[in-house]
């Protein structure tokens, strides 16, 4: 059985999802950015209202990711004060400055984080080289990747997806994502053979979840 995890920006959008079927959230802050840290309040008063998996962005700003050492001490930080929370997991990604997976920086925070499970983010999709940032993901500690493919979006991604499933196989789970719709969510099932699908759910250009998108996104 697949599974759909919501990308929400704001504690109402993580209602929606929970209310509607979501397997689980990934909870954020910064939504035109892309997706940022939340905020530790947010994230405890969630916590509280829903009991489906909560997995926490840590992203300390937008644009790139690549991050000073000062940002670095800031994720480290962030982390473990969420991780106090009961979360389910978090979801980060460090490139270097040639943009490849940066080991030292995320092996230090997948440690951090341990027990809890990490996501390493659409960061990959900015990383060089499909299958070496692959097996430098997994060689990180990560279990699952958030990826478009390397593309834009996941119908330009579908084929690089159907590779990564391919070559994972079954080491870490590929969690497609970036512009991924009721529309099309069963075109890419079929095509990827991926388990585990990721999307906003936001169909209006605002804020919120649309309650009928996870719907459909979930029964298909």
């Amino acid at each position: 059985m697949s599974k759909i995890e919501i990308a929400c920006f704001n504690p109402e959008s993580a209602v929606i999802a929970f209310e509607n079927g979501a397997d689980r959230i990934e909870l954020c802050d910064g939504l035109s950015e892309g997706g940022t840290t939340p905020d530790f309040e947010t994230t405890k008063q969630l916590r509280e209202k829903i009991n489906i998996p909560i997995f926490v962005m840590i992203r300390p700003r937008g644009g790139d990711f690549t991050y000073s050492e000062a940002e670095f001490e800031q994720m480290k930080n962030d982390l473990v004060q969420l991780k106090s929370l009961n979360v389910d997991g978090f979801v980060f990604g460090i490139l270097d400055e040639n943009d490849a997976v940066n080991i030292a920086q995320n092996k230090a925070l997948v440690e951090l984080a341990a027990p809890f499970q990490c996501t390493f983010h659409r960061a990959f999709d900015r990383a060089k080289n499909l299958e070496d940032s692959l097996e430098k993901v997994i060689e990180c500690g990560f279990k699952t990747i958030l990826t478009s493919g390397q593309k834009p979006n996941v119908s330009e991604g579908k084929e690089n997806l159907k590779k990564l499933v391919e070559l994972s196989d079954g080491r870490i789970e590929i969690l497609v994502g970036g512009g991924l719709r009721s529309s099309n969510i069963e075109e890419l099932r079929a095509f990827t053979k991926a388990g585990y699908f990721h999307s906003s759910a936001i169909t209006d250009g605002g804020a919120f979840a649309n309650p009928a998108e996870v719907v459909a996104l979930k029964n298909k």
